[in-house]
């Protein structure tokens, strides 16, 4: 799992289709922090987040009240979004949401298309809390159509051995400036996220899909912290940037295809 707005789309998701309990949601947001703090941005989010004023509220189950007065229908929704900068996609253009989320790089859209609904967004405050911000959207806007399970999963196959070879050819360095075999690296990172675990519900092929796009963030992050500690000309740092930019959008777009695609099952089958 690599982020706390995915585990909530997820997880909430199988909790509002009834296949998972309002306790396994907050065991699963609870292994990101011990400590959840939710607040309204303002007081226009408070009411309709079952928020007292914009004053935060201890407690991964003040989320789940949000999010369930947003959605009372079901996991259909919810929504995934992960924004870059030059790639917004999905947002409420114009809000403080969408401003948020793109700075955070991740977010949760809750409520139908074309009705009023809620944004979450989620900011680390040192290692044991986690944030969580409600903004009131006076209108969601239709989500952008997502790739297939089977784009996902292709797309994803081609990711892995493109972030493999974009490895080798960035040299990475240890603290001491010697040469550094990335393997470790990348091992510990993706660790990091098989620590944070599926709900069961999920169906295995999105599952290998989120699997691989987190072994090619993986790669990803590992080259670019190489590229960040040696030496090169402005012109191949920004090469290199190039080289990276698309496999992060293909990443981007297989958690949120493999998300949606859930999603939609799970309310299906209710």
């Amino acid at each position: 799992m690599s982020s706390p707005s995915l585990t909530v789309a997820v997880w909430t998701g199988s909790w509002l289709s009834g296949h998972a309990a309002a306790d396994d949601v907050i065991d699963a947001l609870l292994e990101w922090a011990p400590m959840h703090l939710v607040a309204a941005h303002d007081e226009d989010a408070a009411a309709p987040a079952g928020l007292r004023g914009t004053r935060p509220v201890d407690g991964a189950a003040g989320l789940l009240t949000a999010i369930r007065r947003a959605d009372p229908a079901g996991s259909a929704g919810i929504r995934l979004v992960l924004p870059a900068a030059g790639d917004v996609h999905g947002l409420p253009v114009g809000t403080e949401f969408a401003a948020a989320a793109l700075a955070a790089g991740e977010g949760v859209l809750v409520g139908a298309p074309g009705t009023q609904g809620l944004g979450l967004v989620p900011t680390v405050e040192g290692p044991d809390v986690l944030h969580w911000k409600v903004f009131a959207l006076p209108m969601l806007p239709e989500p952008p159509t997502p790739p297939g399970l089977g784009e996902a999963e292709f797309t994803m196959k081609e990711a892995v051995r493109d972030a493999a070879a974009t490895l080798t050819r960035i040299q990475t360095v240890d603290t001491n400036g010697r040469h550094a075999d990335p393997r470790a690296a990348i091992a510990e990172q993706v660790a990091e996220y098989a620590r944070h675990r599926y709900p069961e519900v999920l169906p295995p092929r999105a599952v290998r899909i989120l699997e691989s796009a987190d072994q090619v963030a993986a790669i990803l992050t590992v080259a670019s912290a190489g590229k960040g500690r040696q030496a090169g000309s402005a012109s191949a740092a920004a090469a290199r940037e190039d080289a990276l930019r698309p496999l992060w959008s293909a990443v981007r777009l297989a958690r949120i295809g493999a998300v949606a695609a859930t999603l939609g099952a799970l309310d299906r089958h209710r």
